[in-house]
């Protein structure tokens, strides 16, 4: 049995709050500098590498590479084997949201309430956590600094069993299509299927924390994922919505068992800043 200080979380919390608004990932970089050598629409190609450069300053300056630092998002893996030396490990996480947002400068954007006075929390809680209990002794966050113009752009929609395969594509593009620039592109698409409504709809989010380089291993849905950046990138939509190649950068998709009857399929978006921390513990 691990023991994990609650304390200990709630550092290492703070710090990839704040570093995932001022480091963008290697491999998003790289991918922004790689499609800016390829892409075909001049404007497009000089968004692009506005981009990149906008990431540099970002993380030399330690400044939000976005003014929108988002919503905090987690996934929380608690292996069977780890004890927590404390109590409150939702609280723990919250503390380092709190810490991380207040210490970097980061916008506060949550509010309180939905619909009456949307009074702000004042320190960017409560996260949104997902937690899963998993064999080992490992205790794994991953955490994604959510902004609202890719959000709101999220969809879904039940299908039949019989729109099939076909149908789950119409179902993606058009959604990217009818986000057009609003969610910042290039962008990363998680897309789930299956499950139910609300677990298709974690699977599409859970899908957009996948590197790059990690196709689904299941041939057939990687073939999905090829085709539908295919199909995506030929909308023409291009970096920040200026026309061009570059619409999306990656496309991963997730799937679970579902009832006979039902074929529920969700998108998440994310846009280029595609802020995204891990800490194993």
């Amino acid at each position: 049995m691990r023991n994990v200080s609650l304390s200990r979380v709630t550092e290492e919390v703070k710090r990839i709050c704040m570093e995932a608004s001022f480091n963008l990932d290697e491999e998003v970089v790289s991918a922004m500098s790689a499609a800016a050598k390829e892409e075909e629409s001049p404007l497009g190609k000089e968004v692009l590498s506005q981009l990149v450069e906008n990431a540099g300053i970002a993380a030399a300056e330690k400044m939000a590479m976005c003014q929108d630092t988002g919503i905090a998002v987690f996934f929380v893996e608690i292996g069977e084997e780890v004890s927590f030396e404390g109590k409150g490990l939702v609280d723990a996480i919250n503390k380092g949201v709190a810490q991380g947002y207040e210490e970097g400068y980061l916008r506060h954007s949550v509010v309180a309430e939905p619909l009456r006075e949307r009074k702000n929390t004042g320190d960017n809680t409560p996260a949104i956590i997902h937690f899963n209990i998993v064999p080992g002794d490992k205790f794994r966050i991953v955490m994604a600094a959510k902004g609202t113009g890719s959000e709101n752009m999220a969809a879904f929609r039940t299908l039949t069993p019989g729109d099939g395969r076909e149908g789950v594509k119409k179902f993606v593009v058009d959604a990217v299509k009818k986000a057009g620039a609003n969610p910042c592109p290039p962008i990363v698409v998680g897309v789930g299927i299956g499950g139910n409504f609300e677990r298709s709809a974690i699977l599409a989010k859970k899908a957009l924390f996948r590197s790059f380089k990690d196709r689904n291993p299941d041939p057939y849905y990687g073939d999905l994922e090829d085709e539908l950046l295919r199909d995506i990138n030929n909308l023409g939509i291009g970096p920040q919505g200026v026309g061009g190649r570059t619409t999306a950068l990656a496309v991963h998709v997730e799937f679970a068992p579902c009832h006979i009857g039902s074929l529920p399929v969700s998108v998440n978006i994310d846009c280029h800043a595609h802020r995204h921390k891990e800490v194993v513990l």
